[in-house]
């Protein structure tokens, strides 16, 4: 029960519950006994969450299937539960908790982690940020549980009837002859095969893998190989969100095991992930793996990995980099669509080494080739946009194709506008937040799309047209602030013409999405793209899988072309 001078009851954060007002009964006189006369109760029940599941299906009934919600059930059967009382009325009801940790980022590595341990295990019962509610709710009951809940005014937000929506993707097939929509299976690549050691394939060419539809498997033997290689002198990886039991860490901890100097890089603040990385790296620690914690007042960003090697007799051979825009994780490297370089060109290398060595605080780096977050990544963004500038001025060509999960940048917005004022042609590729209006004078020669499908959309690819000898990027920032000033962030430049092309070929299909592609409008609301007639019909994720399993030498036989 509920009351708005003592709450009974503490509402855990993003679970469901129902709240419920009642009347007590009375017995029937001649007269009947008005509503307003009885003083209401009020209850807040907990949905079941663990034992029961959140869709119940019902008996067939002429062929036709049926589920119902369990919170339907229950609103049904509420007399049950309450004898005694007559039940008015009854609403879905969630909050969402602050789960920000505050803490003293300019402490020591040794302080840092006992904030960390300390302040992780108050995230649940953190300040209510927000209120769900049935916005068929009527006032004066929303205005009961906003005084005894001590919500504030701009806390609440209106719902509907069922929340927690995104649990329909445990909606239960309730017919075998209903077929769930097949999703592209990762495939092995056929140049790496068992006989192949991707050491001595990258010796000879770049390698480029995309995720999910080629394998992660394929990282872990790379690991691997370095774990068995006698010429390993280091292995070097930085690591933000792992998978949980997660060969990665395993791997790497193998590697201490047989001897090899293993460095890592935990960053500690990564949100949410807090408790896992101090977890991952104590038992790394244990291992004999050297563990470098987060950089006072910065966040590490980058997804990089370096072997380093050299000859038995100590002549120089290559060393091997790993750059890529999603997390070293076994589990979203099978949801998540990312791309990952493997090179030994020594451009990199020696840049990634510096890299690392930044990251000990041992120099002050520069970098040739790789684009670095507050070092050189906004000076060569801004002379990249200034050379399209440049370009459309002189009558010729320009083109700018940004695909990242978010833009909010402001002073990279006002480069992006002020490219579209003098006639850059630029298409945008944004899934989340993207603070860019389109359809307006000064932005009339940009172009917005977002595309939701089967893997959600992660890799961060810059094209810049450069007069016809493009220019292609990859790595681990989104334009935002916080990823532009207050991170570390590692860009690299595709240097392999026929890696550069491949993903030019990703960009376009991408673009050409008329299935699960919107456009972003000069509201900022997705209108899906029309097909037009005549013309065939393009899900780039799907056709992207189609195309590079047609480039795999030999396709395995349970991997079918996907239907579009």
């Amino acid at each position: 029960p509920v009351s708005k001078d003592k709450i009974v009851s503490f509402l855990r954060d993003n679970r469901l519950y129902l709240a419920i007002r009642l009347y007590p009964k009375e017995e029937r006189k001649e007269s009947p006994i008005l509503e307003s006369s009885r003083p209401p109760l009020y209850f807040v029940m907990k949905q079941p969450y663990a034992k029961v599941p959140r869709f119940i299906e019902l008996p067939c009934h002429e062929k036709n299937h049926y589920l119902m919600f369990v919170e339907d059930i229950i609103k049904a059967n509420l007399d049950l539960i309450f004898p005694g009382y007559d039940v008015e009325s009854c609403y879905s009801i969630k909050i969402s908790r602050d789960a920000d940790i505050l803490i003293d980022d300019t402490a020591s590595s040794a302080d840092l982690v006992a904030q960390l341990k300390k302040k992780v295990k108050k995230r649940k019962i953190g300040d209510v940020c927000r209120f769900v509610y049935d916005r068929a709710m009527p006032h004066d009951f929303l205005d009961f549980l906003v005084d005894a809940f001590h919500i504030h005014r701009d806390e609440l937000v209106p719902g509907d009837k069922h929340l927690n929506l995104e649990d329909l993707r445990h909606l239960p097939n309730p017919s075998k002859s209903l077929h769930s929509p097949e999703k592209p299976k990762p495939m092995k690549l056929t140049i790496l095969d068992e006989k192949e050691s991707i050491f001595n394939y990258v010796a000879r060419k770049d390698l480029l893998l995309y995720y999910p539809y080629h394998s992660f498997e394929h990282f872990i033997h790379f690991l691997y190989e370095a774990v068995h290689n006698p010429e390993t002198r280091e292995i070097m990886v930085t690591q933000y969100r792992v998978a949980e039991n997660s060969a990665v860490i395993n791997t790497l901890i193998a590697a201490a095991q047989n001897g090899k100097k293993v460095t890592v890089f935990v960053e500690l603040k990564a949100r949410f992930d807090e408790e896992n990385n101090l977890a991952t790296a104590e038992m790394m620690q244990a291992a004999g793996i050297k563990i470098i914690y987060s950089i006072p007042g910065l966040k590490v960003h980058a997804k990089v990995a370096l072997i380093r090697r050299r000859g038995l007799n100590g002549e120089k051979i290559p060393s091997y980099a790993y750059i890529s825009t999603g997390n070293f994780n076994e589990k979203t490297a099978t949801l998540y669509a990312d791309c990952g370089l493997f090179t030994c060109r020594k451009e990199i290398v020696n840049d990634l080494y510096n890299l690392f060595r930044t990251l000990q605080g041992k120099e002050d780096p520069k970098f040739t080739t790789l684009l670095v977050a507050r070092f050189n990544l906004i000076p060569e963004l801004n002379r990249l946009i200034d050379r399209e500038i440049a370009l459309a001025d002189q009558g010729k060509p320009a083109r700018i194709i940004l695909k990242m999960n978010a833009l909010q940048d402001p002073a990279m917005i006002d480069r992006l506008y002020e490219a579209s004022e003098h006639g850059v042609q630029t298409d945008l590729i944004i899934r989340g937040i993207c603070c860019l209006i389109p359809d307006q004078p000064y932005s009339r020669n940009i172009r917005i799309t977002r595309i939701v499908d089967s893997f959600l959309e992660h890799a961060r690819i810059w094209y810049f047209g450069n007069g016809g000898n493009p220019k292609v990027f990859m790595g681990s920032p989104d334009w935002m602030r916080r990823n532009l000033y207050r991170r570390i962030e590692a860009i690299t430049p595709v240097l392999d013409p026929d890696l550069r092309n491949s993903l030019i070929e990703m960009l376009t299909i991408q673009l050409a999405d008329n299935q699960k592609a919107c456009r972003v409008d000069a509201k900022l609301q997705n209108i899906f793209k029309k097909r037009t007639p005549g013309t065939p019909a393009i899900r780039a994720q799907y056709t992207l899988y189609n195309r590079l399993c047609s480039n795999n030498t030999q396709q395995p036989k349970d991997q079918p072309a996907m239907s579009q």
